[in-house]
């Protein structure tokens, strides 16, 4: 077998069609191509012409699907009808193994299709390191053979994962990049359909590998988008056998963000003494953080009074609301997009061992699906077909 070569990064349809028939049926897979279409068993029953019933027992293998109904199926996924067959590797996740930036907003049905897209995100990154070394898990703890912790206290933790991943003093420029370098996976695609905005992020720490997804929708703010990282990053360092939903465990995500990103011994220095719009604006450039996100921390560290704090984001809401402040877009800062998966895919694309369609072949799914979560766009030309009707108002 060929060597896989390491990956560096810096700080039609899949197949021939098969018969319906041919397909040795996997209820699962049925389960995450459901929810991730967002429909419930009856909606998908009704387009099918079944009772809901009859998708129940599909998907509880109480009775497989007949290769008619499993064609309609497939049809109605947008899927190939080799998705649903067995014998693939099948990564078992459910909403409680998943901590969620926005608990408390997201629908049952929104965890559920966030959570069949960590699946597939997990089956895209488990074929890929068939063909490419992905860089080396470095989580403290997170490994079975490895006994080191960092502790519960978020602001030590922060401190010390900043140690051992070896941040020196000041800010961290790449802080996405920085995390896939350490062999967490983390995306920012679109995968619900507009549908993401009260998701806005989440983590698990029960794949093989640790997982964070950011959500494209809060794209226009980078100081935002980093802040979360480094919030779910918190989850996975302090709550990974946790179960999900205390909001206690939100406030220790939000300590360790704060420390990881401005260690307090380092920024309590250059914070101002009262509120100036000049220097906060400027820290805030350096350390990418928010302006509330570091008058939040004067007040924490005792820079600044509560009664000033107050006073400060009264007056930052005003400069937001009138245009004067702004923020910068993701998508200026590439070391904030994630790129692990679509880098694993070119190094192996260059040496020869995949292409889009092999790799869409081994997963299943039609390529559009394998560029979508590769974040590569589609280029391709859109045909529009006009009326004679049209030519003539022409």
């Amino acid at each position: 077998m060929p060597e896989r070569p390491p990956l560096t990064l810096f700080s039609g349809d899949t197949t021939a069609a098969v018969p319906a028939s041919a397909v040795v049926f996997d209820p699962a897979r049925l389960t995450q191509a459901r929810q991730l279409a967002g429909l419930t068993k009856a909606a998908l029953a009704s387009q099918i012409g079944v009772s809901g019933a009859a998708v129940s027992q599909w998907e509880s293998m109480t009775s497989p699907p007949r290769p008619d109904h499993l064609l309609r199926v497939a049809e109605v996924l947008d899927v190939p009808v080799e998705f649903f067959a067995a014998g693939r590797p099948f990564a078992q996740l459910d909403g409680a193994g998943a901590h969620f930036r926005s608990l408390r907003s997201t629908k049952a049905a929104q965890r559920a299709k966030a959570v069949a897209f960590a699946q597939q995100v997990w089956e895209l990154t488990h074929v890929l390191e068939r063909h490419v070394q992905l860089p080396a898990i470095d989580l403290p703890g997170f490994l079975p053979d490895d006994p080191s912790e960092l502790g519960d206290n978020p602001a030590a933790a922060a401190r010390a994962l900043r140690a051992h991943w070896g941040i020196g003093p000041g800010p961290i420029p790449h802080l996405v990049r920085t995390m896939e370098i350490r062999g967490i996976v983390t995306t920012m695609v679109e995968f619900a359909g507009g549908d993401t905005p009260t998701v806005n992020a989440f983590s698990t720490s029960r794949m093989p590998r640790p997982m964070i997804v950011l959500t494209p929708d809060r794209g226009d703010d980078v100081c935002w988008h980093r802040f979360t990282a480094a919030h779910e990053l918190g989850h996975l360092v302090l709550h990974r056998d946790a179960a999900p939903g205390d909001s206690e465990q939100e406030h220790d995500a939000d300590a360790f963000a704060a420390e990881f990103l401005t260690p307090a011994d380092q920024i309590r220095d250059q914070l101002p003494r009262r509120f100036d719009i000049n220097a906060l604006r400027q820290l805030s450039h350096e350390w990418g953080v928010s302006i509330k996100s570091l008058v939040y921390r004067s007040c924490e560290t005792g820079t600044i009074s509560d009664a000033v704090a107050r006073r400060a984001y009264q007056r930052l809401n005003h400069l937001y609301e009138v245009g004067i402040l702004g923020s910068d877009l993701v998508a200026q800062y590439p070391g904030e997009i994630p790129a692990l998966l679509a880098k694993a895919f070119e190094l192996a694309e260059n040496h020869g061992t995949l292409t889009l369609t092999s790799l869409a072949r081994e997963l299943r799914w039609r390529p559009n699906r394998v560029r979508q979560l590769l974040g590569q766009p589609d280029d391709r030309p859109v045909l529009r077909l006009v009326t004679d009707l049209e030519t003539t108002a022409r």
